[in-house]
Parts: C-alpha cells; structure tokens; sequence
C-alpha cells in the first residue's frame, strides 16, 4: 500500500519543488528591485500562504460516515466519563459528610 500512496505523491512533490523554485526565483528578483526589507516581508508571507495551501492539498478529509461514527464516539465517552466523575464526586461528598458528623 506505501508503493501505491508513494506513487499517488510523487507528482505533488515534484509539482510543489517546481512551486518552490519559481517562489525562489521570484524573490530573488524581487530582492533586487525596490525596499528589501517591505519586499522580503512580502515574500515571506506570500510564500507562506503557497505552503499553507500545499499542506492542505495533502489533507485526508474524513467522510461523513467517519464523522458520524467519531462523534457518536465522542459522546459516548464524554457520557462515561461525566458519570465517573459524578460518582466519585458523590463518594467524596459522603465521606466528607461522614467526617463532618464524627467532628461535630
């Protein structure tokens, strides 16, 4: 399966260096011309902006099935765990209690 997902990247890696090159390029000439400081602030944000678009190109979104079964998931365990905690609240607040009659 790795040979299959490796293959299926291969022309998205190799299109996002031929990205990073033209942004390199681009800098560059950018740099040579104009304040180098607001030009390389520029760039910078530009070429973060490319990255950020080419991670989110790589997102595995999840299917609607899935994002009913993780939220089903979610709550079933939310439950369980507020009941826990409630019971081991209530433990607590008799133990207190009896503390509170032996003292009193």
């Amino acid at each position: 399966m790795s040979d299959k997902f490796d293959e299926e990247l291969e022309p998205e890696l190799q299109e996002e260096t031929a990205e990073e090159r033209k942004a390199a390029k681009a800098d560059k000439a950018e740099v040579k011309t104009g304040d180098k400081k607001k030009v390389r602030k520029k760039s910078r944000i530009a070429r973060w902006f490319r990255e950020m678009r080419s991670e989110l190109k790589k997102v595995v979104w999840p299917t609607p099935k899935q994002i009913v079964n993780n939220t089903a998931i979610s709550l079933v365990v939310m439950a369980f765990s507020a009941i826990v905690i409630w019971g081991i609240d209530q433990v607590g607040a008799q133990i207190f209690g009896a503390f509170i009659k032996l003292g009193g």
